[in-house]
């Protein structure tokens, strides 16, 4: 028990900055005072005692503001931060070393009895506000973004995010690569303060910066061939992109005058 208790304050060190010793997480962390009284209500569900196991939960709740069935199943070193409005199901199971913010919901999809809640695997994160819905599996060491709605079973190391979750497949190291050069050479960062997050716009940004790479590989093939043709010098009337005055959106001279002559008919 006391060996239990010391790993619970341990996890609480390791994951939460704010914490500063023992004393203070034993009386004032509701996500570890709530997964201390479902071990209490657990063991009472398992003996066929389950109204006073509802009425621990219940009193839990209350004083927690955390709604854990005593019918669920919490591995070691499980930490609840903030913890408001948590709620876990009966059927549900999280694996070890798992972490859930205030918000997360591990719910149910269906009124039949039997397995109905989903299964954390190890070392999964939670994300506020999240919602992981009926008997699904999260692979060991997943991720789920903040008020993600997830339905279905997240692979091993696998990140979801958005409504409904969709799993995040990070690009390879060549095509990090290209856009990277790509919005080097146009005087812009395409990553900034979210290289690693599923930002929209970032994601938008991505393709366009793909789209640029390809036009500027077939506008090379393009000088290539009319070079191989004796036809030089085409685009001489151009400047390169590091003369452009890409921050004001000025660009002097980038198109040939126009010809004389031409519109003014009368």
């Amino acid at each position: 028990m006391f060996k239990r208790l010391r790993e619970d304050i341990a996890c609480v060190f390791e994951r939460d900055p704010a914490a500063r010793n023992a004393f203070e997480i034993l009386t004032t962390y509701p996500g570890l005072h709530a997964v201390l009284v479902h071990r209490a209500s657990h063991w009472l569900w398992q003996r066929g005692l389950k109204w006073p196991a509802r009425l621990l939960s219940n009193l839990a709740r209350l004083f927690t503001g955390i709604e854990i069935h005593p019918g669920a199943r919490l591995g070691r070193r499980f930490f609840i931060d903030h913890g408001m409005g948590v709620v876990i199901g009966e059927t549900a199971v999280v694996g070890d070393d798992c972490t859930l913010y205030h918000g997360v919901t591990l719910g149910g999809t269906t009124w039949q009895k039997g397995k109905r809640h989903p299964t954390l695997g190890c070392d999964v994160v939670v994300g506020a506000g999240a919602k992981v819905l009926g008997p699904i599996m999260i692979g060991n060491g997943a991720r789920i973004g903040s008020n993600a709605v997830v339905l279905k079973d997240v692979p091993p190391g696998g990140t979801v995010v958005g409504v409904p979750g969709r799993l995040i497949e990070r690009a390879s190291d060549l095509t990090a690569r290209r856009r990277a050069d790509t919005a080097y050479r146009i005087g812009f960062d395409a990553y900034g303060a979210t290289r690693d997050a599923p930002d929209p716009v970032a994601n938008a940004i991505n393709h366009m910066l793909d789209h640029i790479h390809i036009m500027d590989r077939r506008m090379e093939a393009m000088s290539r061939t009319l070079e191989a043709h004796g036809m030089t010098r085409h685009f001489e009337q151009l400047h390169d992109l590091d003369d452009m005055e890409l921050d004001t959106g000025c660009v002097d001279d980038v198109a040939p005058p126009v010809a004389s002559g031409l519109g003014e008919n009368k």
